[in-house]
């Protein structure tokens, strides 16, 4: 399956916006893997305003190598919680 750096690296020289045939033509000339194109191809045909619309369009996660248990240890990690220093003594 196509990931969502494989979408970004074969659309980075594309210029936005963009329809859904020009996304394909820009892929292939870029010579992008099959699996790629394939989920290119099955976009619906809009006009995208950039590459991370693209992929989500496609349904391609953001981060797929952060699976869900990670993400949840990541969440109990105090140490590196969010919070900006003034609010965390609320």
């Amino acid at each position: 399956m196509a990931s969502y750096a494989d979408v970004l690296q074969y659309l980075s020289s594309l210029d936005y916006p963009a329809e859904k045939d020009d996304v394909v033509r820009e892929a292939e000339r870029e010579g992008a893997p099959p699996d790629v194109l394939k989920a290119l191809r099955a976009l619906p045909p809009v006009d995208y305003a950039n590459g991370n619309e693209v992929a989500r369009s496609a349904g391609i996660e953001a981060a797929p190598e952060v699976g869900p248990a990670q993400r949840a240890a990541q969440a109990r990690d105090k140490k590196h919680n969010r919070v900006s220093q003034h609010l965390r003594g609320i």
